[in-house]
């Protein structure tokens, strides 16, 4: 398929219209994916700390946990992305929740019965990944779906942004009072539950899909080859793939590091982690509702750039932070809440901007190679940052991470991207 540029014609004009309260199939699909990813938050927090309490794993076997977790992106995601477009995303979304429902509930059971090792945890982190990568490139080429009307997809995807950074918000601390109570691996249990939520909302949706073309004229090394070249062909969509692996290797280095450091060297509970990560997630939250309203008044450009900076300016604030417990955790949530606030405002932006520039015909492809770049560097962030807290201390590894992060700061503001005036017309 022929690249095409688009114009900065708006698509519509961007914000909450309101349109979608009205369509029952999109409500059905966003209730399941708030319980899903309420629960997930749950698994973020539990895999780790069940590494680092139950296993005394050290600061390698973290970062090796978080990258075997986030490495199936790298291996897969294009070639999931290009089966994806062969075929109905809600039936493949089903069968990804079904298998990591079971696959996240195995954990616990391992763990009552005594069979959970290191080795187990790091296995069942990698596979639970792969159906990640699976469920990921087809809900986001199945919304388009549920929402016929491309002059609604901000208002989707912000309704979307909103749920993930209220589960942000609610998520860790919730996590946090699991873990102290039932143990970090037997917590799993609520996550396993929120699976077979989703499943049930998955199944009661009846839009139709359109039917994908005919498998025998297809050739998978073509279709990815393909949707690689529309993305790093595409003037938008070029300079958002190649940002975002160092927005997502910044966010999962400095979530790894920090945690080692808040356990480890400041001896913080898995209460306080929690309520650290909670209260400084409501900046994604404020973000993420705010982006409508931001979008309509200013310049799309000008605010990618504003939220981006955010992202990667953010950390410098954990590392410097010095005084008491009271003083530290202020620091602490005031860093990640700046990060989350402009990440809950970007998020919203850049996946827009990749739905509005992009054909449906390719929506997987592009949604793979995205996936591919973002959690790529999100997966080297967890094995690096990792490896470099256990040469170089937590401390100094998280200094270093947070002065590269906010160097990003110079390439957020050549690209072309921050020039923007408005939404892409849609293709």
């Amino acid at each position: 398929m022929t690249t095409t540029t688009p114009t900065t014609a708006a698509v519509s004009t961007p914000g909450a219209t309101g349109e979608l309260w009205r369509n029952r199939e999109f409500l059905t699909f966003w209730f399941g994916e708030t319980l899903s990813l309420l629960g997930t938050q749950v698994t973020t927090l539990a895999l780790p700390l069940t590494a680092v309490i139950a296993f005394h794993a050290s600061p390698a076997q973290v970062g090796l946990l978080r990258f075997l977790q986030l490495v199936p992106y790298l291996g897969l995601a294009l070639v999931f992305g290009a089966l994806v477009d062969r075929m109905r995303r809600r039936r493949v979304m089903i069968a990804a929740n079904a298998a990591r429902m079971v696959l996240i509930g195995l954990i616990p059971l391992l763990a009552a019965t005594h069979l959970l090792t290191i080795g187990l945890l790091l296995g069942l982190a990698c596979a639970i990944g792969i159906f990640s990568v699976l469920f990921d490139v087809s809900w986001m080429s199945f919304v388009p779906t549920l929402v016929k009307d491309k002059a609604h997809y901000v208002e989707a995807n912000q309704k979307l942004g909103v749920t993930s950074s209220t589960t942000d918000v609610a998520g860790p601390g919730i996590a946090g009072a699991l873990i102290g109570a039932l143990t970090a691996p037997i917590s799993l249990v609520v996550d396993s539950a929120s699976y077979l939520v989703s499943l049930v909302t998955l199944l009661l949706i009846r839009t139709p899909e359109t039917p994908p073309p005919a498998a025998e004229k297809r050739h998978l090394g073509r279709e990815i080859a393909e949707g690689l070249r529309f993305v790093l062909g595409h003037r938008v969509l070029r300079p958002l793939a190649l940002v975002g692996p160092f927005c997502n290797f910044s966010m999962i280095s400095v979530w790894t590091l920090f945690l080692l450091y808040a356990v480890r060297d400041e001896g913080l509970p898995a209460g306080l982690v929690g309520l650290v990560f909670s209260a400084s997630s409501i900046g994604g939250l404020v973000g993420a509702a705010l982006s409508g309203a931001l979008l309509k008044r200013f310049r799309t450009g000008a605010v990618y750039a504003v939220s981006m900076t955010l992202v990667f300016a953010g950390p410098l604030l954990i590392p410097f932070a010095a005084g008491s417990r009271p003083v530290l955790l202020a620091f602490f949530v005031a860093a990640f809440f700046l990060s989350y606030l402009g990440l809950g405002v970007a998020n919203v932006v850049m996946v827009s901007l990749r739905q509005a520039s992009t054909p449906q015909a390719l929506m997987g492809r592009m949604n793979a190679a995205f996936r591919t770049l973002l959690f790529g560097g999100g997966s080297l962030g967890g094995l690096i940052g990792g490896y470099l807290a256990g040469g170089l201390g937590t401390h100094t590894a998280l200094t270093g991470i947070a002065i590269g992060s906010a160097l990003m700061v110079l390439a957020v503001a050549a690209s072309p991207v921050s020039r923007l005036k408005a939404m892409p017309a849609a293709q």
